[in-house]
Order: C-alpha cells, then sequence, then structure tokens
C-alpha cells in the first residue's frame, strides 16, 4: 500500500532521478573509473533516488595529486582573496539553499525546512573562517639580543576531509571552511548515503574556486576514503562520524605516515535538570536537545540521557511526553514536516535493536518504539523515551544515534555527576538551573568540551566545539579550527 509521501517525493525526486552525477577532479567533472555506479535510496520510500559515482582508490589518487598541484598556487593567494573566495561561495549556497535543501531532504530524510537551516549555516560558517583571515599571522620572540626571532603559518597542502549523513550539506560546506582558508587544497569524501549535496556544492565551488582547490569524491563502501587516509601526500585529516571508524582512521593514517589527524565522533550526552529549575523551560529543552525535529535524533551532539531528580522526575516527565507527541512525523519534503525518517535501513534497524535491548534489560517504554501510523513504507520510527533506565544499561552507555531517549533520576548533585560522567563519550552536555554557582560548578565537573547551560542543541559559530575521551581530538566551528590546519614554522635570522 502506498503511503501519503509517496507521491509529494515522486514529483521531488524527478529531476534528480533524472540527472548524472559526476564526481568533481581537478575542476572538472568525470565519471569514475569504468563507469562505476552505486544506486542512493530515499529512506522516505526506499526506493532508488539517483545513481551516483563509485570512486576507486585510482579516481582518489587522481584527486589527490590534483589537489597537490593546486596547493602549490593556492597557499601564495593573499589571504584576503581566499577569504573572497570563500565569501563568494558561501553566496553561491545560499543563492542555491532551496536545491541543497530539497537533495539533502530526499537523501537524508530531515525535514526540508531543518535543512534549510542547515545550508544557511554552511554559509555561514564559510563566512566565519573568511572573517577570520588576520589569525594566520605569526608572533615575533625576544629571544636573543640584536637578532630577529619570528613565527609564521604553513599549510599543509592537501587535507582530506570525510563527513557524515545526519546534516550532509552543512558538514560539506562548513568542514571545508577552515583548511581552504588556511592555504590547503581539499579532497572532500562524504557519506555513500548522502552524497549529492556534495557533489552539487563542487559544481557551485568551480565558479568560484581555482581547478583542484576542491575535489568531492563520492563512493559505495569504505574503500575510497581508506585510500584518502592511506595516501601519502595527505598530510592531515578532519573526520566526523563514529567512534569506532574514527578508531579506524586513525590506525590506517599511522600504518602509512605520521599524520595530522582530528576526530570529532559520538556523545552519550547528559542532560541534568537540576531541581531549582524552571521546568518547562527544561522540558522543552529536553526535547530539543534530543534533535527530534531536525535529524530523528541522528546527531553526535544530542541529549540522549536525561537525568531528572527524582523529586520532580514525573511533572517533568509528564510536559516532555506532551511535547513528543505533538511532533509531526511524515514527508521530508513536506515543510509542514518536523520529522522524517532515518537516514537509512542500517541506522532504522540499528534503533529498532537498542529499542529491544532496552526493554529486555528493564526500561520501561513510555512512548513511541515503532513505525509511526499511516506510514508503512519508509524507515519512520516514532521519538521513543525509556524511564526506569539504569546507568549501567546498555541503553545508557552506548550512542544510538536515533530517536531514543533514556531517562535516569539521581538522588543528588553529586549523584547526577557520577552518573553524567559514567559513560565512555564526553561530547556535550546541557544543564538546567537557576543558581549560577551551581551552573559554574556542573560545567566544570562535567566530562563534555561543549556544555549548554538553561539550553541544548544550538550552536554558535566561533565557539569551539568538540568532545573528550572517545568524543574526540581536536575543536572545530572556531579559531583553533582554523589554526589547526597549519603548521608553525620560526625562523631565526641572525645579525
Amino acid at each position: 500500500m502506498a503511503t501519503p509521501t509517496d507521491e509529494t517525493i515522486a514529483s521531488a525526486a524527478a529531476s534528480v532521478a533524472a540527472r548524472e552525477w559526476h564526481l568533481h577532479v581537478g575542476g572538472r567533472a568525470r565519471p569514475a573509473t569504468g563507469g562505476r555506479t552505486y544506486d542512493v535510496e530515499c529512506p522516505a520510500t526506499e526506493t532508488t533516488l539517483a545513481v551516483a559515482p563509485d570512486a576507486s582508490a585510482e579516481d582518489v589518487d587522481a584527486a589527490v595529486r590534483s589537489a597537490a598541484d593546486a596547493a602549490v598556487a593556492w597557499r601564495s593567494v593573499d589571504v584576503r582573496e581566499r577569504g573572497r573566495r570563500l565569501r563568494a561561495l558561501a553566496d553561491a549556497v545560499r543563492a542555491h539553499a532551496d536545491e541543497l535543501a530539497l537533495l539533502d531532504a530526499l537523501d537524508s530524510g530531515n525535514p526540508v525546512s531543518a535543512m534549510r537551516n542547515d545550508v544557511a549555516w554552511g554559509a555561514d560558517v564559510l563566512d566565519l573562517f573568511a572573517d577570520q583571515a588576520a589569525h594566520l599571522g605569526g608572533a615575533t620572540i625576544p629571544a636573543s639580543v640584536g637578532n630577529l626571532h619570528y613565527t609564521r603559518r604553513a599549510p599543509f597542502g592537501v587535507v582530506a576531509r570525510i563527513v557524515p549523513f545526519n546534516h550532509p550539506v552543512f558538514f560539506a560546506a562548513s568542514k571545508v571552511a577552515a583548511p581552504l582558508m588556511a592555504g590547503n587544497a581539499v579532497v572532500l569524501k562524504p557519506s555513500d548515503t548522502t552524497p549529492l549535496s556534495a557533489l552539487r556544492l563542487a559544481e557551485l565551488a568551480a565558479d568560484v574556486l581555482p581547478p583542484g582547490v576542491l575535489s568531492v569524491v563520492t563512493s559505495g563502501g569504505p574503500a575510497a576514503a581508506s585510500a584518502l587516509v592511506r595516501h601519502p601526500l595527505v598530510r592531515r585529516i578532519g573526520f566526523i562520524g563514529s567512534d569506532r571508524v574514527g578508531r579506524i582512521i586513525q590506525r590506517d593514517a599511522a600504518e602509512v605516515g605520521v599524520k595530522d589527524v582530528t576526530l570529532e565522533l559520538g556523545g552519550k550526552n547528559a542532560l541534568v535538570v537540576c531541581p531549582d529549575a524552571d521546568l518547562d523551560a527544561a522540558a522543552a529543552g529536553i526535547v530539543n536537545g534530543m534533535n527530534f525535529a531536525w535529524s530523528a535524533g541522528q546527531s553526535c551532539g544530542s541529549t540522549s540521557r536525561v537525568l531528572l531528580p527524582a523529586s520532580v522526575a514525573d511533572e517533568v516527565l509528564h510536559r516532555v511526553l506532551e511535547r513528543i507527541a505533538a511532533i509531526r512525523i511524515g514527508s521530508p519534503v513536506d515543510p509542514d514536516t518536523q520529522m522524517g525518517p532515518l537516514a537509512s535501513r542500517a541506522q532504522y534497524e540499528k534503533s529498532l535493536r537498542y529499542i529491544d535491548v532496552a526493554a529486555d534489560e528493564g526500561a520501561q517504554l513510555v512512548h513511541g518504539g515503532r513505525r509511526p501510523d499511516g506510514l508503512d513504507r519508509g524507515y519512520y520510527l516514532q521519538p521513543t523515551v525509556f524511564t526506569g533506565v539504569r546507568p549501567g544499561m546498555r541503553i545508557a552507555q552506548e550512542e544510538v544515534f536515533g530517536p531514543v531517549m533514556s531517562v535516569l533520576t539521581y538522588a543528588d548533585l553529586d549523584d547526577a555527576v557520577r552518573i553524567a560522567n559514567d559513560v565512555a563519550y564526553g561530547l556535550t552536555a546541557s544543564i538546567w538551573t537557576r543558581d549560577v554557582s551551581t551552573a559554574i560548578s556542573l560545567a566544570d565537573r562535567l566530562d563534555a568540551g561543549y556544555v549548554w547551560v538553561n539550553g541544548s542543541s544550538r550552536h554558535f559559530w566561533g565557539v569551539p566545539f568538540g568532545g573528550t575521551k572517545s568524543s574526540g581530538v581536536g575543536r572545530e566551528e572556531c579559531v583553533e579550527e582554523l589554526l589547526s590546519y597549519t603548521e608553525l614554522k620560526a625562523v631565526n635570522v641572525l645579525a
């Protein structure tokens, strides 16, 4: 039986399915070696959306060598001119916002309204790094009398950026910004499930960037990413994804050379509601922090563990469930949809497995856990909430990366800190309290690289984003990211 989403999605997808998609290497569109392709699925209909190029190691080598050639001239371009080129790319992204958002809605399942925000934010980050050109300077050092000692920053040359499926165009646009601004050439590898907006971005970039400065390669499996990581001309790697794949990238890079690798990985993030908090605001923050109505919970920063004081747990939970029940689930191309399907069958089945595990371990399902009524096709799953979760349960320890939230209770704030920190991850945390001293104390004590007080989910461009422990290495969205794509050189001029 057809679902109510099929007709609208088929209409939106027609032009996508009709066009040819190519790799972008050295400023030119080209098919993969041997014409190899793979199917890109629309998760709302479980049908083929497009046929994407399936890059081989030979294609990756061509992209890297083209980038190495282009990097020689690009590093010599005045930083203000590099900034102008980034601004021109940001303008092009904004001018094609509707097209890029629709591509992401179709192949990621995220609502098109949310993807328009992703497009805007990707352009904003391009502008952010164009603004930071002056930070690429060095310093003079009074190390001796009568001599000149100074430092300067030099780009690595070729940078590999490997990005995930949950915010395709945002990551594609924003994660090439810092390395390009620093004077590197970039080879971008998007997720195999959501490659289309990155390929379109490469087409837009060809009009504003010199040939070879930005190449995009796509593939239907891990082979191309592995070839990119292991390529001897790639000396700097930035990866966003799971901690398991992050460790594989560290291993692969180390086996072939000494490479600079930063990793923005997963999270099992805690949201702590203090007894004095504004409970209605906290309830709204809990729902917002899970990113149900943005990426169906498929976000590394999602606050998937909610820690409530036992004295107000029932009251907060009641308000949370009211808000969750009001979320509009449906076609990702419908502007009124707030939550679409998960991005792939693998993500859908993973979430279902964790729902079964949680029930088997004794957690109580109080909302969701199944397909929404009326949507009999597509990877749709209701926002799911478990209570009675104990800290040692798998549902409280392992990243689901889906719309599954765990609610735990604590005895006092020391107990809350212990529970919050008793996981392998340390990406984000959210604190809800009216007391400034409590907020500052908890922010210091929680193992997390990015902390909100009386807020959740939102990023602020220029504020360092990144995690501790298994959540990664390095910081992004800030001047530290820009500088991380350079090497510091010291020069000593003797009189």
